[in-house]
């Protein structure tokens, strides 16, 4: 991890989705830079989860053994009263927020005419509501503090498909993605202090998307090293509004817009 004079030295990270997958690796990477880090999951220790491994306690042990400083809380974010508490427990145990970065989802995939009504509001609820009501928690502070950075992890997703595409079940994921890109570029006209941006990660090969077999031989030459994803959020995290906000953005964008190499995580 770096010491003294990292990029993030003295700031407060909210990473949400944090104990597995893209989480994890934006978590470890804000960590390296001397960011202290809430990690925030439903899933606590290894295990928890029936099918996804990975665990809050097992990224902060990683981020502690190599120096570094991580706090997991763990957070159902459908719960209104979960979102406040983490945001806090945070506050509490580590300062004023000054980056968020909303990252958690929960995501089924099936066909519209066949798509459960309550998996419908729990994925908008998850991945657009508890992103607006987080943002909303932290705004204030940031504003008054004069700077601060909100990352919303988005999809390719939500672009527009051509007629006659297969979707393979995701316009319900889709719809949530738009949904969270428009409330970027909308939050971000509204709050001139905190730069705003939505990312689009790429494809990652991450548990979820292991479990759901979105990864096969036609597609894998397109995954995208989650290490690249977590250094394009660094650079999201760390400008000045006035450089880059209300942007949508992709990983590859990123990296080459300001000539980034990705950094090996421990």
């Amino acid at each position: 991890m770096a010491g003294e004079g990292g990029q993030l030295e003295g700031r407060v990270a909210v990473v949400t989705g944090g104990s597995r997958g893209i989480g994890e690796a934006i978590a470890v990477r804000y960590a390296m830079e001397g960011a202290r880090v809430a990690l925030a999951a439903r899933t606590v220790n290894e295990g928890d989860h029936r099918l996804l491994s990975g665990s809050l306690t097992g990224v902060a042990a990683r981020i502690e053994a190599a120096g570094g400083e991580a706090l997991g809380v763990a957070c159902n974010l459908f719960e209104a009263a979960d979102r406040e508490r983490l945001i806090e427990t945070t506050e509490a145990e580590l300062g004023p927020v000054d980056i968020l970065v909303n990252n958690g989802a929960v995501t089924w995939y099936s066909p519209i005419d066949a798509f459960d009504a309550e998996k419908q509001r729990v994925m908008f609820e998850v991945q657009v509501h508890a992103a607006v009501h987080l943002s909303q928690l932290v705004a204030e502070g940031m504003s008054e503090r004069g700077w601060g950075a909100i990352v919303n992890m988005s999809s390719g997703s939500a672009l527009h498909p051509e007629l006659g595409a297969a979707t393979h079940g995701g316009t319900i994921y889709g719809m949530c993605k738009s949904a969270l890109e428009r409330f970027s570029t909308g939050f971000a006209a509204e709050q001139p202090a905190i730069a705003v941006n939505a990312i689009q990660p790429g494809l990652i090969a991450t548990p979820g998307v292991e479990y759901f077999g979105i990864i096969n031989d036609e597609n894998r030459d397109r995954v995208t090293p989650v290490e690249h994803v977590a250094e394009a959020c660094l650079r999201l995290a760390v400008n000045e509004p006035s450089m880059i906000s209300g942007r949508i953005v992709t990983t590859a964008e990123v990296l080459e817009e300001f000539d980034l190499t990705p950094s090996e995580l421990p």
